[in-house]
């Protein structure tokens, strides 16, 4: 008897040993990226951010001393596929947090599971109106509205007594907004809108389209769409010769490899763009991310990957803040939030779209990403 009561009292001596000795569960974060299909060139820059932040959020001892593990599906560029996979990490795989997918027509549906859950996504790669036009009161926005895009350009255009400009889109959520808001400030500016025209993705109407805007040989061509479509689009205006004082186009010539993809058509093309890699923007802790995402991956980053991973800073910073993961609380946290990330001002309105944030025009000089507009942030005057 006094045999059994040793042993036992030996076992709850070590029972908290071992309790103490038992790893913290991870929190695991779900998302889904388009890892293949249209939307693989910029969405690889945002899975990039957001492996960047797991891997330093776990060097610093992980989230409230819990090591962090990303979840990353390939919805591979299909909105309804996207829908399923989140059902299936939410419903089935119970991650702890979400992160959003890439581009409006994802994001529009993953939110669709998230905010049934009521569980917090951070918008961090789409600017379509839409997304916040639901009432929806979990999803907040990180870039500036698509409408908002070509502001910069088509002030730099009337500057310069440029008064004519087209629009060619194609049929998504967010190129429509582009264009939509294209147009609209075209008109504060003076400038006439002579043609304003989608186009199906993969229905052969591209080279009739720019047949079309050179023949109104406008000042100025908009092009609101994605990679895919984007380097088709200056192939074809590479045949027909025909080539406006001002070229702009949507997510194309934000990436890094542009002007080596494009060829001597990349020169003097337009672009807008939620942040830049320049050391010279004084963003805090824009400087150690540029470096730690060229020295991990061997490459600069696009705005793309800056905004995912300045979404996980705003996550982690939240959830650290209240010590625990409420969705109710982190909503409340982030809806009053007026800070600054690596990718500039955070401060969303009251249906969670993104306030604080602005976006830059970029061109491409001489083989060279140059920040044209505000004039404050320049690194080179724009060229025509």
């Amino acid at each position: 008897m006094l045999r059994r009561t040793r042993i036992l009292a030996v076992l709850l001596l070590l029972l908290p040993l071992s309790a103490a000795a038992a790893p913290p569960l991870p929190i695991r974060i779900g998302a889904t990226l388009s890892l293949s299909g249209r939307y693989s060139q910029p969405a690889a820059m945002v899975r990039d951010g957001y492996r960047l932040w797991e891997m330093q959020v776990n060097q610093r001892g992980g989230l409230i001393g819990r090591p962090v593990e990303l979840v990353i599906l390939d919805d591979r560029s299909d909105p309804e596929i996207a829908f399923n996979q989140y059902k299936q990490l939410i419903h089935h795989d119970r991650v702890d947090l979400v992160l959003s997918p890439y581009g409006t027509p994802l994001t529009l549906q993953a939110s669709q599971v998230s905010e049934a859950r009521q569980m917090v996504m951070l918008a961090c790669a789409a600017s379509g109106n839409s997304v916040w036009d639901r009432g929806y009161r979990y999803v907040f926005g990180m870039y500036a509205l698509a409408e908002r895009y070509f502001i910069g350009m088509l002030d730099l255009m009337a500057r310069q007594g440029y008064d004519t400009v087209s629009i060619i889109y194609d049929d998504s959520p967010f190129s429509i907004d582009v264009a939509e808001g294209s147009a609209r400030w075209a008109g504060r500016f003076g400038v006439a809108v002579l043609l304003k025209k989608p186009f199906v993705p993969g229905q052969g109407q591209l080279p009739a389209l720019i047949d079309t805007a050179a023949a109104k040989n406008a000042h100025g061509l908009i092009i609101a769409g994605y990679p895919q479509e984007g380097y088709r689009i200056l192939e074809l205006l590479g045949r027909t010769g025909w080539r406006p004082r001002a070229l702009g186009m949507t997510v194309t010539p934000v990436h890094p490899d542009f002007y080596s993809q494009a060829g001597p058509i990349a020169e003097g093309i337009f672009g807008p763009s939620q942040w830049e890699p320049d050391e010279r923007i004084p963003f805090p802790g824009t400087k150690a991310f540029i470096l730690d995402f060229k020295t991990f991956y061997g490459r600069l980053p696009s705005y793309h990957a800056g905004s995912a991973y300045a979404s996980c800073q705003i996550l982690e910073q939240a959830v650290t803040s209240l010590n625990g993961i409420n969705h109710d609380r982190i909503r409340d946290y982030i809806s009053a939030l007026d800070t600054v990330t690596v990718i500039g001002r955070f401060k969303v309105d009251h249906q969670g779209r993104q306030v604080g944030h602005n976006p830059i025009v970029v061109q491409w000089q001489a083989g060279k990403k140059e920040i044209v507009y505000p004039t404050k942030m320049q690194t080179a005057p724009p060229r025509f």
